[in-house]
């Protein structure tokens, strides 16, 4: 696993109401006495208060142990909540220690009862560590993970956990671990540096015998923001998490990412292609795809950028978006051992309006695959501020793409993008190739258009010899260009294709360095 180095309420009254709701389950059960209004007034009242730094209560000895000793540390299976209970999901936990030096509080929420789940050392293997006999009875957990059966009904597969900060990840029946998401994202990439808030108490509902989803609520805290949060995990296909969150403000913050995603690209078939690795591509995702407010689909390759790149794409009421792994061709990977052409895309549908905003794209240079320097989010207009809390519901969708995006494309979608020299030092060709059911159908005599556009980037800025051909080996259509190199200013190309005034593919996006 990596470590992680992402309509306007007014104020919460706490409401405690017996109602009666049909789950997905099919079953139907009166609600519990804990809710996410609770959550909220806690939030609330923890907003109004001096932000109190708790990553001090884990002895210092056991956060410099080292990788392989923190590893070693096991949860022992047998040990699994609610296991002795037959129910469909079960609970393991994390062990505190190296980079977490937090421990998160967990309850359960059973009928009316609210109680803690207590932490033993009793409940882990320490291997070959000698330290076990050390640990404090009431450490606490670092975080856990949920269990339950999606690829046969014999055994409980991991779906989702919650470790380190504020992050979380989940899988399909199709997909391995792969990219992140956060609670929120405070101040990424701006120069006065990022807050990493961190969720530190959770309240988990027991499930029922029959139940096919899990409520989590969760308590984020950090210097300048508090938030209450509803997790409604369904594991299956397409592993589905709704959310619900309420945000406030101990301080004004100048940006909030909102549904963050945090994914992995060190290199792939585009400019930033593996140079001295045996794997001809190593990345989680390898595309942000966004449906607009104005019902435009764009896409953006990812890549591994030689200085920092920040994109905004601003639209009013976004109706998705999300990083994808599109390229799920093992041999274009030929790593056996981490599987990634089986990574998740992770795709957001807000629910309600989300008014105006943009969606933000964030690209750091790397040079290990360890570090995850792609981040996706929504950053609303308005300025999170005290005494004004914001309130957003989405859900997200975990699978491939197919599984994961809910809003079908109707036109062509992006699969490839590649750049070279073109044979001179002063400027850049791209390939962009596309494939749709409709493109295969045309032949390939048909003359499409392709539509290319360029911002910015110096004086002289001009596309030459573009070009449409159809691809015989996969009835696909290339798009090919020219344009000059940018001199001091990136520059910003869009493209799409066309046939007689017709859209026929969405529109691919991309920024070129100087």
């Amino acid at each position: 696993m990596k470590v992680r180095v992402s309509a306007r309420p007014g104020r919460f009254a706490l409401v405690c109401a017996a109602v009666v709701s049909v789950l997905v389950a099919g079953a139907v059960r009166s609600s519990c006495a804990f809710g996410l209004d609770d959550v909220a007034k806690k939030a609330e009242a923890l907003a109004a208060k001096d932000f109190q730094d708790r990553s001090r209560s884990i002895p210092q000895w056991l956060l410099e142990v080292s990788y392989d000793q923190w590893r070693d540390i096991r949860f022992r299976t047998d040990q699994s909540y609610w296991r002795s209970k037959g129910l469909p999901f079960e609970l393991q936990f994390f062990h505190c220690g190296l980079y977490y030096d937090r421990s998160v509080a967990i309850n359960e929420i059973e009928g009316k009862d609210v109680h803690p789940i207590a932490f033993s050392p009793s409940q882990f293997d320490y291997g070959k560590n000698e330290f076990g006999s050390r640990i404090p009875q009431d450490l606490g957990y670092a975080g856990f993970r949920v269990h339950y059966p999606i690829k046969n009904p014999a055994y409980k597969d991991e779906v989702v956990v919650f470790v380190g900060a504020s992050y979380f990840r989940a899988v399909s029946k199709g997909t391995v671990y792969g990219q992140s998401s956060r609670g929120l994202a405070v101040d990424t990439a701006l120069p006065s540096g990022e807050e990493f808030p961190y969720f530190r108490e959770f309240w988990l509902e027991k499930p029922s015998k029959t139940a096919k989803q899990l409520v989590i609520y969760a308590l984020l805290d950090s210097q300048r923001v508090t938030g209450a949060y509803k997790f409604t995990v369904i594991p299956g296909e397409t592993t589905k998490i709704d959310v619900e969150t309420r945000l406030f403000a101990r301080k004004p913050i100048p940006k909030v990412g909102v549904a963050p995603l945090t994914s992995m690209y060190l290199c792939g078939e585009g400019a930033s292609r593996c140079t001295d690795d045996y794997r001809p591509e190593i990345h989680d995702t390898d595309g942000l795809l966004m449906h607009m407010g104005s019902g435009e689909w764009l896409w953006r390759p990812l890549h591994n950028p030689t200085r920092l790149l920040v994109n905004s794409f601003f639209t009013a009421n976004p109706r998705g978006f999300g990083l994808l792994q599109r390229d799920r061709d093992f041999d274009h990977y030929q790593d056996i051992e981490t599987h990634q052409h089986e990574r998740p895309g992770v795709w957001i549908t807000p629910r309600g309006d989300w008014g105006s905003g943009h969606v933000e794209l964030i690209q750091i240079p790397s040079d290990n695959e360890i570090n995850d320097n792609i981040v996706a989010f929504w950053v609303p207009s308005n300025q999170l501020v005290p005494g004004s809390p914001q309130a957003y519901a989405y859900s997200m969708f975990w699978g491939t793409e197919e599984e994961a995006r809910t809003s079908p494309i109707a036109a062509g979608r992006v699969v490839s993008t590649r750049v070279d020299g073109a044979e001179t030092k002063d400027w850049v060709r791209f390939h962009v190739d596309f494939e749709s059911p409709e493109l295969t159908k045309l032949p390939a005599d048909t003359v499409i258009r392709g539509v290319v556009s360029t911002m910015g980037g110096g004086d002289g800025m001009t596309v030459i010899e573009q070009q449409v051909a159809k691809i015989p080996a996969t009835s696909g259509w290339r798009l090919v260009f020219k344009v000059p190199k940018p001199d001091g200013a990136a520059l910003e190309l869009r493209g799409f294709l066309e046939l007689g005034g017709k859209t026929l593919t969405e529109t691919w996006t991309y920024t070129l360095e100087p």
